[in-house]
Parts: structure tokens; sequence; C-alpha cells
């Protein structure tokens, strides 16, 4: 039997007030673990996640205790469409804050992409399902580092209060 197969390119509507997770993991139980894991994070976090279940019913899993942010994982997951993939949606918090919890949570896999910019997920169809062949995060380089760019570099780090 021949393997057919399709590509196709999902953007993903990232606002501009947020950032998002966009990982595999392998167990229905993602979702308490993520919720679980971001909640004690940080308390002023906002967040909704949204875990595309590979099989069974093959829902859209998701929790959250942030409507708006809830809402566009799960708008993401289901467009996306891929097999154990999850979407984390972050506002007032950056993924820095909580990616090393995120990805010690027994169930993930792998983890594409933490990412405010703009965002495609390049996705294979087959019989089978869908998976992510890749992520396309943010633009190409328009240039190469100067001496005034470092310096504004380092100022924009300290502003928002990530170095002393």
């Amino acid at each position: 039997m021949e393997s057919k197969f399709k590509t196709k390119v999902v953007k993903v509507d990232i606002p501009a007030d947020c950032n998002i997770i966009f990982g595999q993991t392998h167990f229905i139980k993602t979702v308490e673990d993520l919720y679980e894991t971001l909640v004690v994070s940080s308390p002023t976090l906002m967040f909704g996640i949204a875990f595309c279940e590979a099989s069974q019913k093959r829902l859209v899993r998701f929790d959250g205790n942030h409507q708006d942010m809830t809402d566009r994982a799960v708008k993401a997951a289901y467009d996306v469409g891929c097999g154990h993939s999850f979407f984390i949606f972050l506002k007032d918090g950056y993924p820095i804050n909580v990616l090393q919890r995120v990805k010690k949570v027994d169930e993930v896999c792998c983890i594409f992409c933490a990412t405010a910019n703009p965002l495609e997920v390049i996705v294979v169809e087959t019989n089978l399902g869908r998976g992510v062949l890749a992520v396309v995060d943010g633009e190409s380089p328009a240039g190469i580092e100067t001496d005034e760019d470092k310096k504004e570099r380092i100022q924009f780090l300290r502003t928002i209060g990530y170095k002393r």
C-alpha cells in the first residue's frame, strides 16, 4: 500500500499581549498536570491550556484560569489538529517563567516553541492523522547586531526586570 500525505500551513493567532508554549505530550492527564504546574508557578499568571487527544474520543481537552486564553488555546489546538499536541496561552507572564516546569511534567515529550512572535505550524496529514513537521517562529534575520543594538538589548532586559 502506497503512503500518501499532504502538508498544510496553519497560522496561530497570538495577541500582542500574549505568549504561547506549543508542545507534544502523550497522556490524557496532561491538561490537569499542566494546569497544576502553571497555577503554582505564578499567582498573577493568566493562562489557558488545550490538548489534542490522539485516541478514544479524540477531543480537544482544555482548562485554564482565564477564559480568553483558554478559548484561544482551544482554537489553536483544534486548528492545528495534531494528535497529542498542546497549546498554552499565557498573559501577564512569559514562557521563561514556566518553561522548565512545563518540560518536567512527566507526560510532556517535547516543546516545539515558546513565543510571542507570529507563528505558523507546518502540518503533515496522512491516512492515520496529523503530525507537526515544523514551526516557523517569527521572521528571518534582517541584519547583524551592532554595538548600538547590543546597548538597546542590554537596556531592554533591565527595563523589563530580567537583569539588574
